[in-house]
């Protein structure tokens, strides 16, 4: 009897045992969740760091030397076409016209003298010309002083702010001398650069000779009201980088942008046959992506991806894949490099649906 209880208690252990090992093997295989990458045709928004630049930005200097008598205007300020500016003191220029003037006076005399005497035959017709020439002469040294006193009084060229000013009343003033800057803010011309292969897609799309729309980020972050368009691309790739700048105008009725200011073009960018997969499939290990790809042999291979482009809950691969491999999409921090794994399939379509995606 004792016997029989002994076997039964064996028995029992040994069922344990197989059950125990049974569920093990269960725990230690799960099953993964695998897509696959897909090649489509989309589009990114691409950022570039941009300089703002006013259509008409022009220093404004004194043409000539004297004491700044009069300054009608202040920093900031916005003034129209021919507003006065700035005054030089203009005696010296006064008095230098009323010379001038006079000399005009005395050549006309001499002229109506010379011409009255040749007409006697009393002297000769190159006297008369002599004396026209002195009158001439006379006449355009009266012009030269009015054109200097003109200048005594400098205006705006154009509607625009004008900046800070570098010269206070009753500083001595020399010709060329900066006196302060003025912007024409209507309309804002906006630099960025995009490299070689950039170009050459832009170039190269259906609908090139269409002006693409573009969106400024503002330094707060913030995108301004009103889109912009790219008008003109420069002549000349930079050697020193490889990249080439293009230029959008921006209207600016509410003058919110100023020459100087710094911000990012927003420009959206046509991939055709991208590799896409979305984000959560991917590892990162020392700043660097990687994708677990699913072999023939059902072995997760560890890979090393580039990101070309960066899309909501997606990325879009320009290195490291070819667009028709199996990869990893749940469970990756479970899973080791050449680890035999259990998987089950989801088609990558119905896995983008459930994302977001642009389309081009």
């Amino acid at each position: 009897m004792k016997q029989t209880l002994m076997l039964v208690g064996v028995l029992a252990c040994l069922c344990q045992a197989a059950c125990t090992s049974t569920e093990a093997e269960k725990i230690e295989t799960p099953t993964f969740l695998v897509t696959s990458a897909v090649q489509m045709d989309t589009s990114v928004t691409k950022s570039y760091v941009s300089q703002v630049r006013s259509i008409r930005n022009i220093e404004i200097k004194a043409q000539e030397k004297g004491y700044l008598q009069d300054i009608y205007v202040d920093e900031g300020q916005y003034v129209h076409k021919g507003q006065l500016l700035f005054r030089i003191m203009p005696k010296i220029y006064e008095a230098e016209l009323q010379k001038a003037q006079a000399e005009v006076n005395e050549a006309d005399i001499e002229v109506q003298n010379s011409r009255r005497l040749a007409d006697s035959n009393i002297v000769s017709k190159n006297e008369l010309a002599m004396a026209m020439a002195r009158y001439n002469r006379a006449k355009a040294e009266l012009g030269l002083a009015q054109v200097h006193l003109g200048f005594t009084e400098i205006r705006a060229p154009f509607d625009g702010l004008v900046d800070r000013l570098h010269l206070k009343q009753g500083s001595l003033v020399g010709e060329g001398d900066l006196l302060t800057s003025l912007s024409d803010n209507s309309r804002m011309w906006v630099y960025f650069n995009v490299s070689e292969p950039e170009y050459l897609n832009y170039v190269s799309r259906p609908n090139s000779s269409e002006k693409t729309k573009v969106q400024l980020q503002m330094a707060n972050g913030q995108l301004f009201d009103h889109p912009g368009v790219v008008e003109t691309i420069e002549g000349e790739f930079n050697n020193e980088n490889g990249n080439i700048a293009f230029r959008a105008a921006f209207p600016n009725e509410k003058g919110v942008l100023r020459h100087g200011e710094t911000g990012n073009v927003l420009m959206r960018v046509p991939l055709k046959k991208a590799v896409v997969i979305p984000q959560k499939a991917t590892l990162e290990i020392m700043d660097k992506k990687y994708v677990y790809v699913i072999d023939k042999d059902n072995i997760a291979r560890l890979t090393p991806i580039t990101i070309g482009a960066q899309l909501p809950d997606l990325y879009v691969v320009s290195e490291g894949l070819s667009g028709d491999e199996k990869i990893l999409l749940e469970g990756l921090l479970k899973v080791k490099n050449n680890d035999h794994v259990v998987f089950r399939y989801q088609d990558p379509h119905s896995v983008i649906d459930r994302l977001k995606l642009p389309t081009e």
